[in-house]
């Protein structure tokens, strides 16, 4: 059959065009990194593997962590691949929860490599999102998936900064990186976003958190500092690796956090979770 809208202009079928998954592929509690190599590292977390999947940079997993089913996607860098990605996860899923782990640039002098940033909304530098909200319209987290980010590094023992995000369409010029080959129009860029307390550079968070809210999803997002931009310090080998391990460690376990915050709304018969209903459990 044709789809309804001719302007789709896609395949038809269960099976997504990018990430190849169809109805019941996926958990409703879904980790969202970059780099599609991660998704294998994740999974070696999970408890049971119930399927596995890539196409091109979108690499996912299937499975359960404690008990609860969940899953991971990749998204590949950059805000116009996630749009591809939410907006196919959301054609297949009924309303998930998302969060993503990555790595980031710190700006505040405060921040050390290593340590964590989680956001609460995001500087939309990006232009994907323009396609979808007003120029003025706000890329906030999800307030629930803030507070369990929180409660999962906290439990997890990891250093962590809470703030505003900035979400640049690009790696070099985007960001205020100097090139030598190339000239850049916001040279100080950096300089101004620390000045305006923004914690961090990185390349999604503003459309997924976009994108979630306007679907009526949950998500949030947390980043490992593996730039210095204050020091031009940038992290390697060891640290990078426990730098990674406590960001996808700090995501896996505020999902949980968040499916059990799921199930004490239930008991309560509400649909806003607040810290009373915890007492409950």
């Amino acid at each position: 059959m044709p789809n309804a809208d001719a302007r789709v202009a896609l395949p038809t079928g269960d099976r997504q065009y990018h990430i190849g998954l169809g109805p019941g592929d996926l958990g409703e509690y879904i980790l969202l990194p970059g780099d599609p190599d991660r998704t294998a590292r994740i999974a070696t977390r999970f408890d049971t593997i119930e399927r596995e999947h890539r196409h091109r940079e979108f690499a996912s997993v299937t499975g359960t962590l404690r008990g609860q089913r969940m899953s991971v996607v990749s998204t590949g860098i950059g805000a116009d691949n996630v749009e591809i990605a939410v907006a196919e996860i959301l054609a297949i899923t009924e309303r998930p929860t998302f969060i993503r782990v990555g790595s980031c640039g710190g700006l505040q002098p405060e921040m050390d490599l290593g340590d964590l940033v989680v956001s609460t909304g995001a500087v939309r530098l990006e232009t994907t999102t323009a396609w979808f909200v007003h120029d003025g319209y706000p890329a906030v987290a999800d307030y629930e998936a803030v507070l369990a980010l929180l409660e999962a590094a906290d439990r997890l023992g990891h250093r962590t900064h809470v703030g505003i995000t900035a979400t640049a369409p690009g790696f070099f010029g985007a960001q205020g990186r100097p090139i030598p080959q190339l000239p850049i129009r916001y040279p100080d860029l950096a300089e101004e976003m620390t000045r305006q307390r923004v914690m961090n550079f990185e390349m999604e968070a503003s459309a997924l958190l976009i994108l979630a809210g306007l679907a009526g999803c949950r998500a949030g997002v947390v980043c490992a500092v593996y730039a210095q931009r204050a020091t031009g310090r940038f992290v390697e080998g060891a640290q990078k690796d426990a730098a990674e391990a406590a960001c996808i460690e700090t995501g896996l376990e505020s999902l949980l956090i968040l499916a059990e915050m799921d199930r004490q709304k239930q008991a309560a018969s509400t649909d806003r979770w607040r810290p009373s209903l915890w007492n409950r459990s």
